[in-house]
């Protein structure tokens, strides 16, 4: 069982977000391209109500199958996280849904990849802002993130569809699908 450790800090522009990165001297491993998730869930509910997540993203040509578990009290993220490679996300998104899972949520990111020590440090460009992923242990997160001259009071551990419910909420929108096409 893999045990996942992150969390997200907002930025104002891309701009800013690549700047803090940069302090960190990381090494970059993949550049931006647009990944298209899809969470699933059952027509009840039972992956939402157990607090638990099941996605399906296509990243270029490479799909990704991740199931992620409950989230543990912590002062970061912590959840069981199950991922493999799969084949192609259309006949995968079928499988699931001849299975009894149903799209819950889309949200498209631009995402650009780097790593250091053991960490992977993410740039993410959404329609409702930019966000540094930070994924590795406590005291590497809490190094890379003093680094950028930030602390844990800038620690985000809400997913992408919480802070996109909280966006349109917050702007009397409705809550849909977080696409570019949408935002």
């Amino acid at each position: 069982m893999k045990i996942e450790r992150e969390i997200k800090l907002a930025f104002t522009r891309p701009e800013d977000a690549r700047g803090a990165v940069a302090m960190v001297r990381p090494s970059l491993v993949a550049a931006r391209r647009l990944q298209h998730d899809v969470v699933l869930d059952t027509v009840d509910r039972a992956l939402l109500n157990a607090r638990s997540a099941l996605r399906v993203r296509a990243d270029g040509t490479r799909t990704f199958l991740t199931f992620k578990g409950p989230q543990q009290a912590s002062t970061v993220k912590v959840r069981e996280e199950l991922e493999t490679e799969a084949g192609e996300a259309d006949v995968l998104l079928g499988i699931l849904e001849r299975l009894g899972f149903g799209v819950a949520f889309r949200y498209e990111k631009y995402r650009e990849e780097y790593t250091k020590d053991d960490a992977v440090i993410a740039v993410d460009e959404t329609p409702i802002g930019t966000f540094v992923e930070i994924e590795g242990d406590e005291r590497t997160i809490e190094s890379i993130v003093a680094a950028m001259g930030l602390g844990p009071a800038h620690y985000i551990l809400d997913s992408y569809r919480t802070l996109f419910v909280r966006h349109c909420e917050a702007h009397g929108l409705p809550v849909t699908d977080m696409l570019f096409t949408r935002a």
